[in-house]
């Protein structure tokens, strides 16, 4: 896979790091596959003490580009799809990306005690040391989200 510097947070783009990438269909399926192959990626880079988290990141932002980064006519054949990128860019650390082709603005809200959604970007926010949203260059977007292992 190919990233652009210009798609990266500052200084990745300098060294080759370990990456696992998956394009997904825009489906509630996807999210659990997402979780999967989080879970397996990350057991492999030795990070085990980041999956939960981390796979708890990737479902908050694979939901969110289900339910808010679907073309306007969805059809059963061609529901839209979302790319998910895992990178270990130091030895500690695990940067998500969930990447849409929605121009469609994510939002942060302030749910009320009785609302059922609304809470995914506080999660994220809470649990990453660091994450943002990145338009891309000819629409779409990239929301994405670091975790760094506690240390020794």
């Amino acid at each position: 896979m190919i990233l652009l510097s210009s798609s990266l947070p500052p200084g990745l783009a300098k060294h080759a790091v370990p990456t696992y990438t998956q394009t997904l269909s825009l489906v509630a399926s996807s999210v659990t596959l997402a979780r999967m192959s989080t879970r397996t990626t990350l057991a492999c880079w030795s990070l085990d003490e980041l999956a939960d988290d981390a796979e708890l990141i990737v479902s908050e932002l694979m939901t969110n580009a289900v339910r808010h980064a679907r073309p306007p006519a969805p059809s059963e054949d061609e529901p839209g799809r979302c790319r998910l990128t895992l990178q270990q860019p130091e030895p500690d650390t695990v940067r998500v990306w969930v990447t849409d082709a929605s121009s469609r603005r994510v939002v942060r809200r302030t749910p009320g005690d009785g609302d059922e959604t609304g809470r995914g970007l506080a999660v994220v926010d809470h649990l990453a040391s660091a994450w943002d949203i990145l338009p891309m260059r000819g629409g779409g977007k990239t929301v994405w989200a670091e975790l760094r292992a506690s240390g020794p």
